[in-house]
């Protein structure tokens, strides 16, 4: 591809919940009707387009692809996490980066309080009981009074409470800089006695916070021998801020009344692992953030961030994680 067919925007071949990317790259030309948008659908093809392009972007960006980017200014990735990407180079050249931030909100929102209704009302046990023909009544429980612990209040954390608030009940947000506040009854940190006070009193406890060094193992045995017995774990997060030894003792010791998770440590989760055999555990395979509009909410913030990109040489881009 040479500069004179060089795109205004690139688009990398790797989408994500088996969704065709072709539909990302429509969604961005929707909304950039008088740019080019470009889908570079073979390896061959995204070597050749990466040399001149200056706005691309996609799922990963392996060293490769960078050693051939001769003029890129903005990588878009298209995951909330950019962990994978090979920052410190990017960081080196003077890209800029943008993640997906905020695109996850509804449906992960929605996941987190589908899994607290199902264990409030045990529609498990009303399930199992289906399966066996069993016409029996079993106990359930209220989530109004209940106190609702949120650990992160990104945008996931937020749409998290959204969705709480018609149900009555308390909530405690932790996060790093709790003198921010937040969208929840009461906000701490992580550090000190408050996080554990918390623990105490939280009857569902939901991770939806990055996996950083101080979020690392934040869910260990001491956490969960002081959170409340009857408290459930949501973990929407990732599986290293549990410690899943600790986490299996616990359910094995009935420490805690069940766990939902989205995420594990390890992922995927071996067959032959203890955490599919209990009966209060659900288990989704990475797949709250899995929603059909991924790729439009994703191109409304690409798109908005071409046109600040079109507006001069140092814009200020949304959801900018570099420089």
């Amino acid at each position: 591809m040479t500069a004179v067919d060089t795109p205004d925007v690139l688009v990398l071949r790797k989408g994500t919940h088996g969704i065709p990317i072709e539909q990302y790259a429509d969604a961005i030309r929707e909304r950039l009707p008088d740019h080019t948008v470009a889908l570079a659908r073979t390896p061959a093809e995204e070597r050749d387009a990466i040399r001149d392009a200056r706005f691309v972007t996609g799922m990963t960006f392996d060293d490769e692809l960078l050693e051939a980017a001769e003029n890129l200014a903005v990588f878009a990735c298209a995951y909330a996490g950019t962990g994978h990407l090979p920052l410190d180079r990017l960081e080196e050249r003077g890209v800029a980066v943008t993640n997906a931030s905020g695109v996850h909100g509804p449906n992960i929102g929605e996941h987190v309080l589908g899994a607290i209704l199902r264990f409030t009302r045990r529609f498990h046990v009303g399930a199992r009981r289906q399966r066996r023909r069993e016409w029996r009544h079993y106990k359930a429980t209220e989530l109004q009074g209940s106190t609702v612990t949120v650990v992160g209040l990104g945008a996931i954390g937020k749409s998290v409470c959204e969705r709480l608030e018609p149900f009555g009940v308390d909530t405690i947000g932790v996060r790093y800089t709790p003198e921010k506040g937040g969208p929840t009854d009461e906000v701490i940190g992580f550090e000190g006695e408050a996080f554990d006070d918390a623990l105490a009193r939280t009857d569902y406890l939901v991770l939806a916070c990055p996996l950083t060094e101080t979020t690392r193992g934040l869910i260990d045995r001491e956490a969960l021998v002081t959170i409340d017995p009857e408290a459930v774990l949501v973990n929407v997060a990732r599986g290293p801020v549990v410690d899943t030894d600790a986490l299996v003792a616990a359910l094995r010791s009935n420490w805690i009344r069940g766990a939902s998770l989205d995420v594990t440590d390890p992922e995927p989760l071996p067959e032959e692992h203890p955490l599919w055999t209990f009966e209060n555990v659900q288990i989704t395979p990475h797949n709250a953030g899995h929603t059909p509009n991924y790729y439009d909410r994703l191109a409304d913030i690409v798109a908005e961030n071409r046109r600040r990109f079109d507006d001069g040489d140092s814009p200020s881009l949304r959801n900018q994680v570099l420089p």
